[in-house]
């Protein structure tokens, strides 16, 4: 399994993290925040399955650019898996005519734009040679991580949260587990705003692996770019050697 954490710097400073979208063995993504600035049109042509975390801007963003750019006016498209509360935002809130063109409506038997498709917590979809397994995580909004899983390793990325439970119950019955994605966003000093966000600091985070047993690389996402350096030194302050700083564009690959 392949994974790439998409670059969303338009200066070529990868190591910003604006918006978050990752790419799984090129034909899977995990949400659509910087997505559709991806690569070539043919590049995002390869992605069949888009699934969506949530429904916040960063990881949206792009969705009807990418939905746009993948588009070959043929039977086989993109489909685009989220739960109630995600679909509804894109019926409601991006293809509505008025923010985009209605993409469901302009939609042919021959030539769909876009499939939308409903996720339903610890239910797992099977999409090219992959399993997927929603799980609820604790934010503002609804919001699933997702069990990935191949025939040969897992990796869950866990998604915006704040200090939660289930994804780790979860996580700790994987037997063939090789890393686990989760955010820090906020220094120690933003613990409040962390808080009523629902996001972690690096503290937080530390609390949160805690309750992981098993032994797995813990890779960071989500800083928030503007406080990216002071988050990075709470982080290497943990002292946990299996942690290590997500880097946009990386490669990342787990056998």
């Amino acid at each position: 399994m392949r994974i790439q954490l998409l670059s969303s710097a338009v200066d070529g400073v990868f190591e910003k993290q604006y918006a978050t979208s990752y790419l799984i063995d090129e034909t899977v993504a995990v949400d659509a925040g910087s997505l559709g600035f991806h690569g070539e049109p043919e590049d995002q042509a390869k992605v069949k399955n888009l699934f969506i975390t949530h429904s916040h801007a960063d990881h949206i963003a792009t969705l009807p650019i990418f939905v746009e750019n993948a588009y070959e006016a043929k039977p086989d498209c993109v489909t685009v898996w989220g739960n109630a509360a995600v679909l509804k935002c894109i019926r409601e809130d991006i293809f509505n005519d008025r923010f985009w063109p209605d993409f469901e409506r302009l939609s042919t038997p021959e030539a769909p734009f876009v499939k939308l498709k409903e996720l339903k917590a610890e239910r797992p979809v099977e999409v090219d040679g992959l399993r997927i397994t929603p799980i609820l995580v604790n934010h503002q909004v609804r919001n699933f991580g997702f069990s990935i899983e191949s025939a040969d390793a897992s990796v869950v990325i866990v998604s915006d949260t704040g200090p939660t439970e289930r994804v780790w119950e979860v996580v700790n019955e994987i037997e063939n587990l090789k890393a686990v994605f989760l955010e820090a966003a906020f220094p120690n000093h933003m613990h409040d705003l962390a808080d009523v966000s629902l996001h972690l600091t690096p503290a937080m985070f530390a609390e949160e692996v805690k309750k992981i047993r098993r032994d797995t690389r813990l890779i960071v996402v989500h800083l928030k770019p503007r406080y990216r350096r002071e988050i990075e030194r709470e982080l290497a302050a943990l002292g946990l050697p299996s942690l290590e700083i997500g880097r946009p564009n990386e490669e990342y690959t787990f056998r």
